[in-house]
């Protein structure tokens, strides 16, 4: 009978870790009711769990609560139940009813409760349970050294963070790659490199976040170097390293990288990847290699989520294929903010001002709260179409309706919208009343609009902040020596040039651009060597352009 009753046991819990939905896990647990086994602590310890994969932590706390003497084993699982379910307080009075009870903790109580004090920032607390640890003698277990690392670097307390890493017999790699990403975000890198260095089995973990700390700093070539020094290269490794040339602007190589990684049998792209290099796509602005990436998530069985899905629609609309987007955006099964935002962005980047404002309406219709993010797609679209008292309520609406902020983002788009249609005083008094201080792209906004509507006297006040701002920036002394040019005031363009060779102001190189020949990126810039070959093209392109009447402009040169 005996061997009977543990059988079944073993069987019902077999059962309950495989159940995928809550119907089936309280179908067994109406089987446990029947044969009398709610009391029994290794199905309910089981049934916990299975009740916290599928979202039920009610169903959970009932079962628990109904048992007259849990064990600790018990105890464990509604402690990581509570804390997967972001209930972290009711973890903590739940240890509390547990001491009271007498039950004696074991090494796996112990990391649930430190996590609950670090969700809810209570250092003292998570102080008082690191002295627990100590007092039921598991200070020296890994595991929760590994958590006691993560919780203490959480509160910024470094040294006792690196204590705990310097008492391990054993480093382990989450520790070390928690470590090493603190060191990071207080600005350490140097320490951090030092801890990733004394580490003699170093993992994936450990490597990712050291290169993932050099990117954070800007640090590409060390970024880089570690890299290629890797042994063995997982998933995160490639697209940490992706993220890092698109953060630099290097799309180029960051599309050369992701070629790389798919000649690797062993490694395969995920989601994120996959989003990073779409985003490299658009940038780049290349059609081929665009739908390339879409057909290779196709292929790969990625499905359409969100996230992929909004860098889809981002890629096709800055690649110059609305329609694209548009097919894309509304074959999408599910759309959540990122998806609405970019494609309000696209048709805003393309000058459908009215069709974005339409998809906004649309969007609230749909009852999603726009963002920030949206505000800018949308203020930009009124920029393009000159839409002047849609854009003012728009703006009027984000912080009355919305309780949105104005960034500087929004008020650089209004000051763009004000300086398009020759409103320059209202868009200087707009720069006074912002609660930021106003930065270089603000200034230098107005100062385009003070030339293309020739008000000398607004210009000297932008040029007056800009020198501040960007002293060694030699396209707003250009600007406004060419509009000095033009009023014939010549006497203050060769004061600003004196001005400009005394303060050591140069002209700095001009952009690159990319163009896409036979699914080959080409980069180039005014500045470059050419070969022969190109300057023979760029001479058929000058004389094909004068043959349909093209007349290069030189209004703007002094």
């Amino acid at each position: 009978m005996q061997l009977c009753t543990t059988f079944f046991k073993k069987c019902v819990a077999e059962k309950l870790r495989r159940c995928s939905s809550l119907k089936q896990v309280e179908s067994w647990h109406c089987l446990m009711l029947k044969n009398n086994l709610a009391q029994d602590c290794f199905l309910i310890n089981q049934y916990i769990t299975s009740c916290a994969r599928v979202g039920s932590i009610d169903s959970a706390s009932f079962s628990f609560f109904y048992m007259d003497n849990p064990n600790v084993f018990v105890y464990n699982s509604m402690f990581g139940a509570l804390v997967n379910s972001f209930r972290p307080i009711d973890c903590l009075w739940l240890y509390l009813a547990m001491m009271r009870n007498g039950t004696t903790p074991s090494s796996y109580t112990f990391p649930t409760l430190i996590k609950s004090c670090k969700v809810l920032s209570l250092g003292g607390l998570g102080v008082c349970i690191h002295g627990q640890v100590m007092k039921f003698g598991f200070g020296l277990y890994i595991h929760i050294q590994t958590v006691l690392v993560d919780f203490y670097s959480s509160l910024g307390k470094l040294d006792e963070s690196r204590r705990m890493i310097d008492e391990m017999h054993e480093r382990d790699d989450f520790a070390v790659s928690t470590m090493v990403l603190a060191y990071a975000r207080a600005g350490d890198l140097v320490s951090a490199r030092k801890v990733f260095d004394e580490t003699s089995e170093k993992k994936s973990a450990s490597w990712n976040a050291l290169i993932n700390s050099y990117v954070e700093a800007g640090d590409l070539e060390s970024a880089e170097h570690l890299f290629y020094r890797m042994s063995k290269r997982d998933v995160i490794s490639w697209t940490t390293m992706i993220k890092c040339y698109c953060k630099h602007n290097r799309y180029l190589e960051a599309l050369q990288l992701f070629d790389e990684m798919k000649d690797i049998a062993d490694i395969k792209p995920d989601e994120v990847t996959m989003a990073t290099v779409l985003s490299a796509c658009a940038h780049l602005g290349a059609l081929d290699k665009a739908k390339e990436m879409h057909l290779y998530v196709m292929q790969n069985g990625f499905t359409s989520d969100v996230y992929i899905g909004s860098a889809l629609i981002d890629m096709y609309a800055k690649c110059g294929m609305l329609e694209k987007a548009l097919v894309v955006f509304y074959k999408l099964q599910k759309k959540n903010i990122f998806c609405w935002s970019s494609m309000i962005d696209g048709l805003a980047f393309h000058g459908c001002a009215k069709e974005a404002l339409a998809m906004f309406e649309k969007m609230r219709e749909e009852n999603v709260e726009p963002n920030n993010v949206i505000f800018v797609s949308i203020l930009a679209a009124c920029t393009h179409a000159g839409l002047v008292d849609e854009g003012k309520q728009r703006f009027q609406e984000m912080t009355s309706k919305y309780s949105i902020v104005p960034g500087i983002e929004h008020y650089g788009c209004m000051v763009d919208l004000f300086c398009r249609v020759g409103l320059l005083e209202e868009a200087l008094c707009l720069i006074k009343q912002m609660k930021m201080e106003p930065n270089s792209v603000i200034w230098g906004t107005l100062l385009g609009g003070c030339k293309l509507h020739k008000n000398m006297e607004i210009a000297q006040i932008a040029v007056e902040k800009l020198m501040i701002l960007e002293p060694n920036n030699s396209g707003y002394y250009n600007l406004l020596i060419s509009m000095c040019a033009e009023a014939n005031q010549w006497n203050e363009v060769s004061r600003l040039r004196t001005m400009m060779k005394e303060k050591g102001v140069e002209k700095t190189w001009p952009g690159s651009s990319w163009i896409e020949v036979d699914m080959k990126m080409h980069q180039f810039a005014a500045c470059s060597n050419h070969s022969a070959e190109t300057d023979l093209l760029l001479d058929v392109i000058d004389y094909e352009l004068k043959l349909f009447g093209h007349e290069p402009l030189f209004d703007f040169l002094v």
